[in-house]
């Protein structure tokens, strides 16, 4: 993020079921325990579920915010971990992505960034729907999570694709749930396997 516009950083997946709200709340708890101050926001607001992670709810949160029912107070929640705060998804409304083009959306994003070190976005899969588009051109970084043995490279590359027609540029991917052959005892990990057996 060393070049970036912002203190924004969206997570995304080619397709679902690729753990990227996984990464995403991991990554938020790993920045919170470094002594960061960091808000997570559930952008995926069909199917988005990482108020679990907090043993919270889904609903008042940013679907709510988004159509000016609650208030940004209202909307962020603390976690049990210190530094880290997080918005739900909000109750499902019938128009998501049309919330994220509101300019309630923008104005809630450039506020709450000069208030936290680092703001995680997760979103819905880009093959699914358009809303890592609308969010990728408002945050200065962008990751897509793919799942080793799930997403072929053409979905990948797909997916990449998708999200440079619409303006925003990857800095990069991360390979969730690697897997290393239980034949072999060799390969990349092999010599670390090795020592510490």
């Amino acid at each position: 993020m060393l070049e970036s516009d912002n203190n924004r950083l969206m997570i995304t997946g080619a397709s679902p079921g690729v753990g990227k709200s996984f990464i995403a709340a991991n990554l938020a708890a790993v920045c919170a325990q470094a002594g960061q101050k960091v808000l997570l926001i559930d952008a995926d607001m069909r199917r988005g579920h990482l108020h679990h992670a907090f043993h919270g709810k889904g609903i008042k949160g940013l679907s709510e915010l988004l159509a000016r029912r609650i208030s940004v107070e209202e909307a962020i929640r603390h976690s049990e971990l210190d530094g880290l705060d997080y918005v739900a998804r909000g109750s499902v409304p019938p128009n998501p992505s049309e919330l994220l083009m509101q300019q309630s959306f923008h104005d809630f994003l450039d506020t709450i960034s000069q208030h936290y070190d680092l703001v995680i976005v997760d979103t819905p899969p880009i093959l699914a729907v358009t809303d890592a588009s609308v969010v990728g051109k408002l945050v200065g970084t962008s990751l897509m999570v793919v799942r080793f043995d799930t997403n072929p490279p053409g979905e990948i590359k797909a997916a990449k694709r998708r999200l440079e027609s619409a303006g925003v540029r990857l800095k990069g991917g991360i390979l969730n749930g690697v897997k290393k052959p239980t034949s072999s005892r060799h390969g990349y990990y092999g010599s670390y396997l090795y020592a510490y057996r």
